[in-house]
């Protein structure tokens, strides 16, 4: 989390991303990550987050914030095709990808964790029982609304790009 408000707040002293944004991705960044405390709930049902999965940006031009950070923090491109990209670094992955109606403000637009021993079927009866609504995304994860209305994946080990 502190390597992502680092480079947060880098993005927009180098003038990458006005006040706005800036706070905008801080808010989504904290809500995500107050989202996980409560799966680590006192009865036990809960899950441990182990790593963030991957951030997702809506942005301009996927292809310019692409080969920004491969520049400039070293990350590896994959899955390109044409439309979005995965920049993976250590475990995770940014995933930038053209904004569905352009000319829409950047913004991030979800962030996943992995979370510890997968299990499909309990992920989504936990997510159920604390009136989540899980929607399923992969094999491996499901997408869920923080308490402020912030998409937040919860995701299996096995997901990767």
């Amino acid at each position: 989390m502190e390597q992502l408000i680092a480079q947060l707040l880098q993005d927009f002293e180098l003038g990458k991303m006005n006040r706005r944004q800036l706070i905008q991705s801080l808010a989504v960044a904290a809500s995500a990550a107050a989202a996980a405390q409560p799966l680590l709930a006192a009865d036990g049902k809960g899950f441990k987050a182990v790593t963030v999965n991957h951030i997702s940006y809506r942005v301009a031009d996927y292809a310019r914030t692409r080969d920004f950070y491969s520049d400039l923090l070293g990350m590896k491109v994959s899955h390109d095709d044409g439309k979005q990209a995965y920049l993976a670094f250590g475990d995770s992955f940014l995933l930038p990808r053209n904004a569905r109606n352009g000319g829409q403000t950047p913004v991030v637009d979800h962030i996943a964790y992995t979370i510890d021993n997968w299990n499909k079927e309990s992920v989504e009866a936990e997510l159920n029982r604390r009136g989540l609504k899980p929607h399923p995304d992969t094999e491996n994860s499901f997408h869920i609304k923080d308490p402020d209305g912030f998409d937040v994946q919860i995701s299996g080990k096995e997901m990767k790009p």
